[in-house]
């Protein structure tokens, strides 16, 4: 779905997935449920539509859809860092579990995803470039 700003409409949607340090099967009954709720909080203040969002008890699969302003890195490193920061704060008996104080992981999994393929996008700049009138939105 597209949305707009000011200056611009856009449709930028990012598949996550990152895991807990250690691959550890954490993310389950209280710690799941806290984590969901922070991850609602961080994209509602941040105005991040939460597109789909699944906790494994190893793994996190978080796609969502954020201005173009914002970069996909930037994205993650707020998801990791305050939900770390938080889950740690709600869930102290989580510091014993996660040695010296790490809970995730530090490498992730970022995918995009449109409403189109890469192959329509291309094909429809080569027809542009022919002045292919078909596929021209002013044609």
């Amino acid at each position: 779905m597209e949305k707009t700003l000011s200056s611009a409409v856009y449709n930028v949607n990012y598949h996550f997935v990152w895991c807990p340090k250690y691959r550890k099967a954490i993310l389950k009954g209280e710690v799941a449920k806290t984590l969901k709720q922070q991850i609602e909080t961080i994209c509602q203040s941040k105005n991040w539509e939460l597109l789909e969002l699944n906790v494994q008890p190893d793994h996190i699969h978080l796609f969502i859809s954020a201005p173009p302003y914002e970069s996909p890195m930037g994205i993650i490193k707020v998801l990791k860092g305050v939900t770390a920061i938080q889950m740690f704060k709600a869930l102290p008996a989580l510091r014993t579990t996660m040695r010296k104080g790490h809970l995730w992981s530090p490498s992730y999994y970022i995918g995009t995803a449109g409403h189109v393929s890469a192959e329509t996008i291309r094909k429809y700049i080569e027809n542009q470039e022919r002045g292919d009138s078909r596929n021209s939105s002013t044609g």
